[in-house]
């Protein structure tokens, strides 16, 4: 399985910016889709997870109300779209695949960068 994120960049406080994780051999088998972030400094965080089978969504408590996680099966992605974006959203961002209930997220993509900044 291979995981291919991107869409990051730059941009001003209150913008917004829509992530994308191309996922080979996309199927309804898999468990869940998650991304993560990790800050300069600081602990990789989960930010928000979706459930292949149903589309059941997660969030951090940090971006609740601002981001939004879909799967799309016809492009075989999982797609983050973050508005009202705020300069303690800047990280590296990570798509990653949790196969199964009974596993981890074992598979993960490259990083893509997100900067708010004015």
């Amino acid at each position: 399985v291979q995981l291919q994120a991107s869409g990051g960049g730059l941009v001003q406080p209150g913008g917004s910016l829509r992530l994308s994780c191309d996922v080979s051999d996309f199927t309804l088998n898999y468990f869940s889709i998650g991304w993560f972030r990790q800050a300069p400094g600081k602990e990789r965080e989960r930010v928000s997870c979706i459930s292949v089978s149903d589309g059941s969504r997660h969030y951090v408590d940090s971006v609740e109300g601002r981001f939004a996680i879909s799967r799309d099966f016809a492009k075989n992605s999982v797609d983050l779209r973050m508005n009202n974006l705020k300069p303690e959203d800047t990280a590296v961002y990570y798509c990653a695949l949790r196969p199964s209930v009974a596993r981890n997220f074992d598979f993960w993509g490259q990083g893509t960068l997100v900067t708010v900044s004015s």
